[in-house]
């Protein structure tokens, strides 16, 4: 250890994405090769002196005492636990939640030291791991409130390649096996008999962790939420989900000196007649055990909703992955006004 194979494959994986800012401190993590990282694993993050680095990624990621600040982290998973490296910005950017996050190091502001935090998950107090839709984030679950995080990828093969190498790591772990339920069938142990309604798709890992994904209902849960927000100018059975991807949403910043741009995390739902853009609570659902009042606010939440009959033209950027796209409406007023006209002149 490490091997020349999993030297490579972390080079490789330690690139932040072009489209996220991080602050110095992070750069430099990202600036690290092969064994080089490898050290600096060892001598600045590892908690143990025998635990083997065995993947990386850059992901953006919540946490459930702080939900409504996304921030950038290098993740590194370990053989012993799960780290989030993390902007020391973040700390001072939810200032009621200070109590989450040790202070002893905020003089350090003004100093040409570049502090960054970390945030650890030990691999024994892992309890479940929530795959969000179509692969585009993940929640890692942990004993309480302060061990939620969620990983938001926007990136199925990432998510994919996490889970396996978490598994891997896993089933390294010695725990004493769950005992077996008696009379162990498909319907007990996927369904409720009460309610005859298919739980969430649960695989049980031998280390006890749940790997937990989302079954066909809740795509049908939000074909019909989408289905209401279209003030039923759409039956339900012929409405059809045909793309769900968790992206950015551009705003121009015109005042500010270079004209920059802010992004602003969106799910865009795209159906067969409708394009939306939806505020979506990626860390709250589903309800941890723990968790004793619902969320205050809904997992879905529209933030704007056009009709593909409107969309005059579509303007895509020739940069590559993220790719730009720009949907350009008819700026109608009244929505119907097209159809009227049509009726009123083809009509008795």
């Amino acid at each position: 250890y490490p091997s020349e194979l999993l030297m490579q494959k972390i080079t490789e994986d330690n690139q932040i994405p072009v489209h996220l800012h991080v602050s110095v401190s992070l750069q430099y993590v990202a600036g690290l090769k092969g064994r080089a990282l490898v050290e600096f694993f060892h001598s600045n993050i590892a908690e143990v002196e025998n635990e083997e680095l065995r993947h990386l990624m850059w992901s953006s990621v919540l946490f459930y005492k702080t939900p409504n600040v996304e921030v950038m982290s290098c993740v590194l998973l370990s053989t012993k636990a799960i780290y989030f490296l993390l902007d020391d910005s973040f700390i001072h950017a939810d200032e009621h939640q200070s109590d989450f996050w040790n202070k002893e190091n905020s003089d350090c502001e003004n100093s040409s030291f570049h502090l960054s935090c970390c945030f650890v998950l030990k691999l024994n107090d892992l309890q479940s791991v929530n795959v969000g839709l179509f692969d585009q984030y993940f929640r890692i679950t942990g004993h309480s409130a302060d061990h939620i995080v969620t990983c938001l990828t926007r990136d199925s093969y990432n998510t994919h390649t996490f889970i396996q190498q978490l598994m891997a790591v896993l089933s390294l772990l010695a725990r004493t096996p769950s005992p077996e339920p008696v009379d162990k069938d498909f319907y007990s142990e996927f369904g409720s008999k009460n309610t005859g309604k298919m739980e969430n798709y649960e695989l049980i890992h031998s280390s006890r962790v749940k790997f937990i994904y989302p079954n066909e209902e809740e795509i049908g849960d939000l074909a019909f939420l989408v289905a209401e927000k279209m003030d039923g100018l759409t039956n339900l059975p012929s409405l059809n989900i045909l793309l769900y991807v968790l992206a950015f949403q551009v705003n121009h910043l015109e005042g500010s000196a270079q004209n920059t741009s802010s992004l602003q995390p969106k799910t865009l739902i795209l159906t067969s007649s409708d394009l939306f853009l939806f505020d979506e609570d990626y860390i709250s659902y589903p309800l941890p055990e723990f968790a004793k009042e619902p969320p205050k606010r809904d997992k879905y939440q529209l933030a704007d909703g056009r009709r593909i009959r409107d969309l005059d033209r579509v303007l895509m950027g020739y940069q590559t992955y993220p790719q730009a796209l720009t949907f350009v409406f008819d700026d109608v007023q009244n929505q119907d006004l097209m159809q009227n006209l049509t009726l009123d002149h083809f009509g008795e």
